[in-house]
């Protein structure tokens, strides 16, 4: 094991075993180094690495901190890979989505308010009955985002929003070449919000996964 992967396997304990916990700061680099038997150097190089992955915050001139661990905060930078993929994944990215965002779409049918079930319909219906595909796919992601965080799991909406970004060409694409996607898509989302208006877990996990799977279809043969 290189030397500063060792440093982050134990400051990584310090945290998971509860010696450090969220909102703490880390003892001096000198201490803290000769507490764990390593040398500045790995050490500084360690708190580096996971202060990029939102693990430690560190602030000058007054110390490293443990994040507040919030999966959203973590989880940014599964965003920040994402960013890196290559169009031959997106089919896998879209299979990813056919599995979680029907889950969160249930959930949602459970937990969503009635005033978020109006800001959803209002919005739909702002977009009219044949809105840009440009417009389609920015009112498409808002719509599911919003699903998403009515299901009330923090980590099922940052992965999911960090998954959106890498099918949203595709989806253009689609919606640009593709005869009806337009009208089909606006069918699956008032699918998808009477389900969600009906307390209908299992109807909105259907239409959900008819949404997502008709994307996916499309590029398969597309491709």
């Amino acid at each position: 094991m290189a030397v500063t992967d060792e440093a982050i396997e134990k400051i990584k304990e310090m945290i998971v075993s509860g010696a450090l916990r969220p909102g703490d700061r880390l003892p001096k680099e000198s201490e803290l180094a000769a507490e764990l038997g390593l040398s500045r150097n790995s050490l500084r190089e360690a708190v580096r690495a996971l202060s990029l992955i939102r693990i430690l915050d560190v602030r000058q001139g007054d110390g490293t901190y443990v994040t507040s661990l919030d999966p959203q905060l973590l989880l940014e930078a599964l965003s920040f890979v994402v960013d890196f993929h290559r169009d031959d994944t997106v089919l896998e990215f879209l299979q990813v989505r056919r599995i979680l965002e029907p889950a969160a779409t249930a959930m949602a049918a459970v937990r969503i308010s009635p005033e978020d079930l109006d800001v959803l319909d209002g919005k739909l219906n702002a977009l009219g009955a044949q809105p840009s595909v440009e417009e389609l796919v920015a009112a498409d992601l808002e719509f599911h985002r919003g699903i998403v965080q009515a299901s009330g799991n923090s980590v099922l909406c940052s992965l999911l929003d960090g998954l959106s970004g890498p099918t949203t060409r595709a989806r253009i694409w689609r919606g640009l070449t593709q005869e009806d996607a337009v009208s089909r898509t606006l069918r699956e989302h008032r699918a998808i919000l009477q389900a969600l208006r009906d307390r209908d877990a299992e109807a909105a996990r259907s239409w959900a996964i008819v949404h997502v799977a008709s994307v996916e279809q499309w590029l398969r043969s597309t491709l």
